[in-house]
Order: C-alpha cells, then sequence, then structure tokens
C-alpha cells in the first residue's frame, strides 16, 4: 500500500526543525533542571511530574487528525524536560555515574530502534503513518533526550572538557553529520538518528553553560532567566510554523 499521501503528524526535516530541536532542548535542560533544583522538588518527583505531563500531551498528540506544529513541539519540550530529571535521577540519584547511565540509555536506544525497525521494517520520520509507528518515534525521543543529557553531563563534568568544550565536541560532530547528509554519503535515516542524538547532548551541555555561574565555567543567567529567554525564542518558532504551515498531504521524502 502507498501511503506517501498520508496526512503527516510530525515536522518536516528542514534546517528550521533542527534549529527548533535544539532550542527545545536546551529548554528542557534549564526547565528541568529549575524545577528538580533551583525549586527544590527533588529528581524522583519531578521525573513523576514531568514524565505525567509528557503522557498527557502525548496522548494528545497521538489522538489529532494531522499535524499541529505547536502539539508536536509540546511533545518534544516534554521529552526533553522529562529526560533531564530522568537521567539526574539515573546518575545521581541511583548512583550509576554518567558514563554507565550513558552506557545503559544508548543500548535501550538501540534496542529501541532495532525493535522499530524490525516491527514497522523502516525508521523513516516522514511516512509514520500508524499509531504504533508514531508510538516507536516519541518513545525513541524520550529515550535519545534521556541519554543526551546523561552524555552532556558526563562530556562537561567528568570528561575534563568543561560545558564549552563539550559543546565545542558535540557542535563538531553536528557539523560531519551536516556534511555527510549534504554529500550523501551515509544513508539519511541514520544520519537522522545521529543527529538526534547529538543534538540532545548539545542541548544539554549549552543548557549548563547558559544557567552554571561563571565559577563553575557558565555564563551565569541561572535557571529562570536561560528558560525564559529560551522558551519566548522557541513560542516565536512555533508561532512562525503555525503561520507558515498549511494542511495539506504532504509526500514523504526520498530516503528520510
Amino acid at each position: 500500500m502507498d501511503n506517501s499521501g498520508v496526512l503527516s503528524k510530525v515536522a518536516p526535516v528542514t534546517l528550521a526543525f533542527w534549529i527548533m530541536k535544539i532550542c527545545a532542548t536546551t529548554l528542557g535542560e534549564t526547565a528541568g533542571d529549575l524545577l528538580s533544583m533551583t525549586l527544590n522538588v527533588g529528581y524522583a518527583a519531578s521525573s513523576m511530574i514531568l514524565i505525567a505531563l509528557f503522557l498527557v500531551s502525548l496522548s494528545a498528540q497521538m489522538a489529532a487528525r494531522r499535524f499541529h506544529p505547536s502539539l508536536f513541539w509540546l511533545v518534544v519540550l516534554c521529552t526533553s524536560t522529562a529526560g533531564t530529571t530522568l537521567s539526574d535521577y539515573l546518575d545521581r540519584s541511583v548512583g550509576l555515574g554518567y558514563a554507565w547511565g550513558s552506557t545503559v540509555l544508548a543500548t535501550a536506544l538501540a534496542v529501541i530502534l532495532l525493535v522499530w525497525r524490525r516491527t514497522e521494517k523502516s525508521l523513516s520520520v516522514s511516512r509514520i503513518n500508524s499509531p504504533r509507528a508514531e508510538l516507536f518515534y516519541w518513545v525513541a525521543v524520550l529515550v535519545s533526550n534521556t541519554l543526551g543529557t546523561a552524555l552532556g553531563d558526563y562530556l562537561a563534568d567528568d570528561s575534563g572538557l568543561g560545558f564549552l568544550g563539550g559543546a565545542a565536541l558535540i557542535g563538531s560532530g553536528i557539523a560531519i553529520v551536516a556534511l555527510l547528509a549534504h554529500y550523501r554519503m551515509v544513508n539519511r535515516i541514520t544520519l537522522f538518528w545521529i543527529a538526534f542524538v547529538l543534538t540532545r547532548p548539545f542541548g544539554a551541555t549549552f543548557g549548563d553553560l547558559l544557567t552554571k555561574p561563571t565559577t563553575a565555567g557558565g555564563v551565569g543567567f541561572g535557571t529562570v532567566g536561560s528558560s525564559a529567554v529560551l522558551a519566548t525564542l522557541l513560542l516565536g518558532m512555533v508561532l512562525y510554523a503555525h503561520y507558515r504551515h498549511q494542511p495539506a498531504r504532504v509526500p514523504a521524502r526520498p530516503g528520510v
């Protein structure tokens, strides 16, 4: 069956998509820290609250019959914020540490993608036309954002690179992926998921760079100030996406 004309319920993969993804994941880092640390709610309680919000937003997204930019990016933001506190809970409260936490989460993501590929016969994000495929998509997004937090914390705290060094390393990785995609040297689906994972630790390290005090290697904006600026930026981009978006049947892009 040709499903290429099925209404798309996910954002098209464009440059704007990646800018909004980085913004949403950075906001998830600062907002998660705001709830768990600044407001002193704690990692476990914050995770339960944010997972509940994720499930509510995901239910609305799954029930929608077409793509709504605000709803889509709300779910992404919920996965990013929940991923921040979940990672901190596993790495700090449970005591796995950043390295082991990253390893466990990377393994979990690989298993999810493998099961998705074997079940749906594709990891394409432009041909998600069934509830099962959409559920795989969002579970992979949640786990990748949780992994990104752990990896970003490892690079910033345990690797010796610091916040700026960690962001620079991940940023270089993203640039390499972009070059490979431009010259079509590697399968585009593979590159998409590599980039999706890498943008989360980039957001995590950049979020830490914004919020941490200058004595700790950050710029000292704090969780409240950083979250407010990022939320305003993301809201503006979502409103623009609503303005540009026209509900229509979107043909699948080849190879994505």
